[in-house]
């Protein structure tokens, strides 16, 4: 096993698409490369499954029946336990305007079909990544605010100290 399959199999993608074989296929993809894979047939089907178990990434056609894409990018967006998960689209739709939506809706990129295996692979790889420095920064960040707050704590408890030393030092002399 590789270095990249050695961190691969720490990643969950969920993997929506409402046509089978697209669904099998990058799922074998996935697989192959290590990656712990979670298909979906529908939109409210991943939406469910996101919330009760969130996965680290999210691959989402556009074009499904019930709920498309974007909308189900918008709500995971919404909600405050799936909003961090890097969503990419990959959809057929191949015009601007149906990637910049993409984007305004929450996506963290676009892969328009028919895809490359190994494009799919490293827009995977990038925004897994990504998602994975920007959690450490939301942690590291938590604990600078923490020691902040300690510090500020200690030096609060030193000054009523120094007041409490200097108030008996006048009241001896």
């Amino acid at each position: 096993m590789n270095n990249h399959q050695a961190e691969a199999t720490q990643a969950e993608i969920m993997v929506v698409d409402d046509t089978p074989t697209n669904l099998q296929l990058l799922s074998s993809i996935l697989i192959e490369q290590g990656y712990q894979v979670r298909s979906m047939i529908d939109g409210l089907l991943a939406l469910e499954s996101a919330l009760c178990d969130p996965p680290d990434l999210i691959l989402l056609d556009i074009i499904m029946p019930k709920i498309d894409g974007y909308d189900v990018c918008k709500h995971l967006k919404s909600n405050q336990k799936t909003e961090g998960i890097p969503v990419i689209f990959i959809s057929a739709l191949d015009e601007t305007w149906d990637k910049v939506k993409a984007f305004a809706v929450g996506g963290a990129d676009y892969i328009t079909k028919p895809f490359q295996v190994e494009e799919v692979l490293a827009r995977v790889e990038n925004q897994l990544t990504l998602h994975k420095l920007q959690t450490q920064l939301i942690e590291q960040n938590q604990l600078l605010q923490q020691e902040i707050r300690d510090r500020i704590s200690a030096q609060a408890a030193l000054e009523s100290l120094n007041q409490e030393l200097e108030t008996r030092i006048q009241a001896r002399t």
